[in-house]
């Protein structure tokens, strides 16, 4: 009997040498990829990994599974050729926060919509890494930067919100190093029908070190993070004593400790991963005032109407590119 070893990380990483700046967080994101391939069983000859322009976008050289590394914004689009012309493929779409929200903003408000089955993966550290640390879509206002020198005056950008927005039926968000959480939520993610929408928290060291430290620092993990479980009360705290109420007054979410002012558990709103509101509530907690959602903020269950046409085979269809294009009317242009 032939005994088919399970496969590990190393199977789905390349012999190239992983090139970026030394504590980057892309580090920790590509060996939670490829942990996740591996928990997965993935097969590399079917899988497919797409970027655009960016620091993420290198992620394609170091996955040992077929890829492109395309042109800036448009991984999206290249992403849904792909996948309709070859709808077995496990498509990942890798995308930075500059990629994604700006030039190719456009594109992935089409995709989101379309809800094209493959995971999309926007790595977020607030700036342009790659050109040399200008602000970027989602940089908070007043950062300084080549680009913005006395402090940026755009309102930025939200990722989790414009997903939802776009029509999103899977929003997540995690952070580069929360391997087993990264993991769980790549797992979930890869395993949805539709577009999988994931906002992952990257630390820039060398342009933007830390923008995230008051949400990821290990000090600050217990009252800034809200790890959201679907069925299960929204908690935080280290001891979960703390959790989140609705104030029906104002349709708005507010922090409470448990046992004061007479807020026992049972008050306490349980997560629902299917109801949208609740998911753009979440959505919008910035790890400030408010501990900051990670895990699945919604996930619309799946309708049974998510297709891909070109695997609906019609035995009167010329099969092949070249009679696809010769059919019906056709010129010839001659001197």
């Amino acid at each position: 009997m032939n005994v088919v070893a399970k496969p590990n990380l190393k199977d789905y990483a390349t012999d190239q040498e992983v090139r970026w700046c030394p504590g980057c967080g892309d580090y920790a994101i590509l060996k939670a990829v490829q942990r996740t391939l591996a928990d997965v069983a993935a097969d590399p000859e079917k899988t497919v990994f797409i970027s655009g322009i960016g620091c993420a976008a290198r992620f394609p050289y170091y996955m040992k599974t077929y890829g492109f590394h395309t042109i800036h914004g448009r991984a999206a689009p290249i992403a849904t050729g792909v996948k309709q012309a070859n709808p077995e493929l496990d498509i990942w779409v890798v995308s930075g926060d500059g990629d994604s929200m700006s030039i190719g903003g456009n594109h992935l408000f089409h995709l989101l919509r379309r809800d094209i089955d493959l995971v999309y993966l926007l790595f977020n550290n607030e700036i342009y890494g790659l050109t040399k640390g200008q602000m970027s879509p989602t940089s908070r206002f007043g950062t300084r930067s080549p680009s913005s020198p006395k402090g940026s005056t755009d309102r930025p950008a939200h990722a989790v919100r414009f997903a939802l927005g776009s029509g999103a039926r899977f929003v997540a968000r995690s952070y580069d190093v929360a391997q087993a959480h990264m993991v769980e939520t790549l797992a979930r993610a890869r395993g949805h029908t539709g577009t999988s929408f994931v906002e992952i928290l990257q630390n820039c060291i060398v342009y933007n070190d830390a923008v995230f430290g008051h949400v990821t620092d290990k000090a600050a993990a217990h009252e800034h993070q809200l790890h959201v479980k679907h069925g299960e009360p929204l908690l935080f705290g280290k001891e979960k004593d703390r959790g989140l109420i609705l104030n029906h007054k104002t349709l708005s979410l507010e922090s409470v400790n448990i046992g004061e002012n007479g807020v026992e558990l049972p008050d306490i709103l349980v997560h629902d991963e299917t109801n949208r509101v609740l998911a753009g509530l979440l959505g919008d907690l910035d790890g400030h005032d408010m501990p900051m959602a990670l895990g699945i903020i919604y996930c619309e269950p799946d309708d049974g109407q998510i297709v891909c046409q070109a695997g609906q085979r019609n035995p009167a269809t010329p099969s092949g590119l070249n009679a696809l294009m010769r059919r019906g009317n056709t010129w010839h242009v001659g001197l």
